[in-house]
C-alpha cells in the first residue's frame, strides 16, 4: 500500500510520481518536478526502488535544465 511521501510508477500512465493524499477509493500523486496531481488506482501502482527514484529525480532535473527552469 502506497503512503503518503513514496515515490511509485503508475503503470496505467507510465508516470512516476510522489504519493500526496487519498480519495476515496483513489492514490492521489504529484509529478516529482511539481505540478497537477492526477488519481490512481492503488492496483496500477508499483514502488520503486532507491535507484529508481533516483533515476527519476535526475531525470527532472535535466529536463527542467533543458527548459531553462
Amino acid at each position: 500500500m502506497a503512503v503518503v511521501g513514496e515515490v511509485v510508477r503508475d503503470i496505467a500512465r507510465e508516470r512516476v510520481g510522489r504519493v500526496v493524499g487519498r480519495e476515496g477509493s483513489y492514490v492521489q500523486l504529484r509529478p516529482l518536478g511539481g505540478g497537477r496531481e492526477w488519481d490512481a488506482e492503488p492496483r496500477e501502482l508499483r514502488a520503486m526502488s532507491q535507484t529508481e527514484v533516483l533515476s527519476a529525480l535526475v531525470a527532472e532535473l535535466n529536463a527542467r535544465s533543458r527548459r531553462g527552469i
